[in-house]
């Protein structure tokens, strides 16, 4: 399912709906302190909310198309879209030097959207989206809404603005499923690829803001342990990487959640530590916020239903998992 969503859906997926691409506005959001981010933003004509989302732990705007179908699918159903490259990704990285922080800032960067997207016209309820890294970065969202009141003084945003959040396969505990990763047959390939391209993403930022990153640490950064190693731990001031990964993960969040949050997840998920699963339903089982879709399959990101399944949930298509996050939307938009 993994392999397939990667290799054959990527070049298919704009035949596969009917949806065009939303009329995008280029915007440049101004996220947690101060970091410009760069951003689409669409409106329809009588929208029912707004979604704000953004991509996985690597890639852009142009190149994530798993997002920019929701883009399509969501504009379709009258929803105002705004999706982002997040820090150190894409445009905003030739915007600003400032490095990633996996949920710790990006949380409070997807209200501080929102906010400014409610501002030119985008309406409450607004629902916080991501899959993979992107999921973990959207749980710190709705965490970050929570307390909006103590630390959002500027901002013409409420609480009961934000809807809550949406996430496909997020990332829950990046110790446990970087140790796993790292050791299996197949997923140590992904992990040097993964790798690959946050060194690509280094040298763009070092290209784009000459002398904001020692270049000799970028090319000590062959892992993605060693990238945050040499750049990213220093700057948020963690004595190690599992310091910050441990500060950094969602799972630990989930039962402070009190926005309605819906998780999807797969147990045969290649990138995550197995062992996760049986986590993620103890620590949703007590929190009546959040509705944990638990699969037994559909891989990393993938959920590619049969023309069976489509025709058993009545869906358009066969993008099964953005159809839950778009039905879950609206019906916990009228409460």
């Amino acid at each position: 399912m993994t392999l397939y969503a990667t290799l054959a859906a990527s070049r298919t997926w704009e035949k596969s709906i009917p949806d065009p691409e939303p009329p995008y506005q280029e915007h440049i959001f101004i996220g947690a302190g101060n970091t410009p981010i760069f951003g689409l933003q669409a409106i329809p004509e009588q929208p029912q909310g707004t979604i704000v989302g953004t991509y996985g732990i690597t890639g852009d705007l142009q190149n994530q198309w798993f997002l920019r179908l929701l883009g399509r699918k969501a504009f379709g159903q009258n929803y105002a879209v705004a999706l982002f490259d997040w820090r150190a990704h894409g445009k905003t990285a030739e915007l600003s030097p400032t490095l990633t922080a996996d949920g710790l800032y990006e949380g409070e960067d997807f209200v501080r959207i929102a906010a400014q997207a409610k501002a030119m016209g985008c309406p409450a309820p607004f629902w916080f989206t991501g899959f993979s890294l992107g999921g973990q970065l959207a749980l710190w969202a709705v965490k970050a809404a929570q307390a909006i009141a103590a630390w959002g003084p500027d901002l013409d945003l409420q609480a009961s603005d934000i809807g809550g959040g949406a996430v496909i396969c997020p990332s829950l505990d990046s110790n446990r499923s970087l140790s796993y990763l790292v050791k299996h047959p197949l997923g140590k390939y992904l992990e040097k690829a993964i790798a690959r391209n946050l060194k690509q993403l280094a040298w763009k930022i070092h290209h784009c803001h000459p002398g904001a990153i020692d270049p000799l640490a970028i090319q000590r950064a062959n892992s993605i342990w060693g990238f945050d190693h040499e750049l990213v731990i220093g700057r948020l001031g963690f004595p190690s990487v599992e310091a910050y990964y441990q500060a950094s993960s969602a799972l630990p969040l989930l039962p402070q959640l009190k926005q309605p949050t819906l998780i999807l997840y797969a147990t045969d998920d290649p990138m995550f530590d197995p062992t996760l699963a049986a986590d993620l339903k103890a620590a949703c089982i007590d929190n009546p916020a959040i509705d944990l879709v638990l699969t037994h399959h559909g891989g990393h990101v993938g959920y590619i239903s049969s023309v069976f399944a489509q025709q058993q949930a009545q869906d358009p298509d066969h993008w099964w998992a953005w159809n839950r996050v778009l039905e879950w939307c609206a019906r916990a938009g009228k409460g």
